[in-house]
């Protein structure tokens, strides 16, 4: 079935349960439940040192509707890139809330953002502290910044590590320690991001150990009064697999007895204490819905085709750039049991696989397939441009009643190629 053969109207019920209330819905479609997302906030918030400020990461989902609610709960965001701008204003995000981060820049988009209302930019050399500085004078605006810091001391754990090794991510400890006259200028804070998607809290608390130690010792190095001390976050959550959000009942009290031995001014908020995160405040409100396109068989492997691949979920993990996804597959409530099935999307590449040897039983064409837990780097993570196949539909719920259903769609605009030329630089 396809989007225009099924009707959905604001305060429609939604029944993901069986597949008659499946079939009942238009697919492909993400859909979005805003309770999980307050549960999930409300989770986190509690496992946090207070006081302290939690920004979401449009990265992992930039829709509007999750990022309005979680800026209603009180969250901050963090964006990296002109685009996530646009979607944290969208959204009624004060811009003075929103933290522009990101290893690379141009200089028309600080600006840009300067004139939005933005304030703070985190950077990661010199020549970022400079790029701010002149945007602060081009616009006579007071810009702040955060310097992202790399530590050298590698990190344990199964999430996914950004300390140790090369990276284009922060500058240097040892460099920021050597020079520290070219860093000094302009800073108001420092932003340690060491690593990502930890789902062991002593993991979690070995991370923030090195995050304050590193602080510290930099805070003496620089030798100034600094405002905001970014530790990052690194939050585990379940993806597309069935599973809950990981419990934290000791981080609070391991982090606050951390920064009250290495900055005691914290409580006093001299620095302000701020945490990010993205997947755990929204990956449990995803579910992806996908039909079931073409059943065969490949040198007796069962091979089922679905309308989604990587173009729709884990499209990161299809180039093989993160660990390959195994996603859980919900699907036919009465199956028989059969071997193991390659499932793929639809795409014309034999990167389009979700799944190896998947336990998805005897599927037919026309079957709907639930993929829990894709409301983190789901749809905005993919290959959304690769074979130009319509996008998922994207439902928003509110206690199973929706909310908003959109679509997101690429579009090509045509240049004027005076004005195009203009704007380049031709040496």
């Amino acid at each position: 079935m396809t989007a225009s053969e099924h009707a959905l109207h604001p305060g429609q019920q939604l029944d993901l349960t069986g597949q008659s209330g499946l079939t009942a819905l238009p697919t492909p479609a993400y859909v979005y439940e805003l309770e999980a997302v307050r549960a999930a906030h409300e989770q986190l918030v509690a496992a946090l040192p207070h006081p302290s400020t939690l920004f979401y990461s449009l990265k992992a989902n930039p829709h509007p509707a999750l990022v309005r609610e979680l800026a209603r709960l009180g969250c901050s965001a963090e964006i990296s890139s002109r685009g996530e701008l646009h979607a944290a204003l969208q959204a009624d995000v004060a811009p003075h809330r929103i933290l522009y981060s990101g290893p690379g820049k141009r200089d028309d988009d600080v600006v840009a953002a300067a004139r939005a209302g933005v304030r703070w930019f985190s950077v990661d050399s010199p020549r970022g502290l400079d790029q701010v500085r002149r945007a602060a004078e081009a616009t006579s605006i007071p810009l702040h910044s955060l310097l992202r810091v790399h530590a050298a001391t590698p990190l344990a754990g199964r999430g996914l590590a950004m300390a140790g090794g090369p990276t284009s991510l922060g500058a240097d400890a040892e460099w920021i320690e050597g020079n520290p006259d070219c860093f000094r200028d302009g800073i108001h804070g420092l932003h340690l991001f060491l690593g990502s998607n930890f789902t062991a809290e002593a993991d979690l608390i070995r991370q923030f150990e090195v995050a304050i130690a590193s602080a510290r010792h930099l805070y003496d190095v620089l030798g100034l009064p600094l405002e905001r001390l970014d530790l990052g976050g690194g939050f585990g959550a379940p993806f597309a697999q069935e599973g809950t959000l990981p419990s934290m009942p000791n981080l609070a009290k391991a982090v606050a007895d951390l920064l009250d031995d290495a900055i005691p001014t914290w409580r006093d908020g001299r620095p302000e204490v701020v945490f990010e995160s993205g997947r755990y405040l929204v990956s449990t409100c995803g579910t992806l819905l996908s039909q079931v396109l073409d059943v065969k068989e490949s040198q007796g492997t069962p091979v089922v085709v679905l309308e989604s691949g990587i173009n729709h979920l884990g499209g990161m993990s299809g180039l093989r750039r993160i660990p390959w996804i195994v996603p859980h597959f919900d699907g036919p409530a009465e199956r028989e049991p059969g071997p193991g099935s390659l499932v793929t999307g639809p795409l014309c590449s034999p990167l389009d696989c979700l799944a190896r040897e998947a336990d998805v039983g005897r599927l037919r064409p026309g079957d709907i397939l639930r993929i829990p837990n894709t409301g983190a780097y789901g749809l905005t993570a993919s290959l959304v441009g690769f074979l130009s196949h319509p996008q998922p539909l994207e439902i928003v719920t509110d206690g199973g009643r929706v909310v908003s259903t959109t679509r997101l769609a690429m579009t090509r605009e045509t240049l004027d190629p005076a004005v195009t030329l203009a704007n380049m630089e031709v040496t």
